[in-house]
């Protein structure tokens, strides 16, 4: 039999899950239409499901332990976080110890209308200031409202879940290297010593 057009197939497949939605018990044999019984689309705003773990909704901001050291910034393909600080003479950690310096965070925006939801920013935080949140009923009327500043970005922390553990088998596996030992690489050493010495007695000659 020959292909039919994608477009007919498409068709077809539609008007199969229409009928399916429609007479959801057996199906146009019925002609009793019910589709609140074989229909699965979630009626939203009315009807709400929740998000599934580690959902990727909004990113939160823990400005405490921000230290403005722009890697997050830096690494984003976006450019879509803008961070200013500055500098701060803080106490020693310990009696008798110098003066610190630390810096302090003035500005911190995610554009959420350019953010991609990678999620590099935070996995490369290495304080443990970013985390996901799963809101994500955040739009806006105006897109220059997306733009959140670090202090509706620390409201988000109030959302973030408590930590899950990982599920077995998905830690970060250590990739073994061969350990080779020093006699593993002798026969290569003594065609090297060969070589050379047949160029020298070749240059000699």
């Amino acid at each position: 039999m020959p292909q039919l057009p994608g477009l007919l197939k498409g068709l077809g497949v539609t008007a199969r899950t229409a009928m399916r939605t429609l007479f959801p018990k057996r199906g146009i044999r019925t002609l009793i239409p019910a589709p609140q019984q074989g229909s699965v689309t979630v009626q939203y705003p009315h009807e709400k499901e929740a998000p599934p773990d580690r959902a990727r909704g909004v990113i939160a901001l823990h400005e405490e332990n921000c230290t403005a050291c722009m890697l997050c910034s830096r690494s984003c393909p976006d450019w879509c976080i803008y961070i200013e600080g500055h500098k701060v003479k803080a106490p020693p950690r310990r009696a008798g110890g110098a003066v610190r310096s630390v810096n302090v965070v003035d500005r911190f925006d995610i554009d959420y209308a350019l953010c991609m939801y990678c999620g590099i920013c935070v996995e490369v935080c290495p304080f443990d200031a970013l985390f996901w949140s799963p809101e994500y009923e955040y739009s806006e009327p105006h897109i220059a409202d997306l733009l959140h500043d670090r202090i509706r970005l620390s409201e988000w922390m109030e959302t973030v879940p408590e930590f899950l553990e990982y599920e077995p088998g998905s830690e970060q596996k250590v990739r073994k290297v061969p350990d080779f030992g020093t006699d593993d690489f002798a026969p290569a050493r003594k065609l090297d010593a060969d070589g050379a010495r047949e160029l020298a007695s070749g240059a000699g000659s």
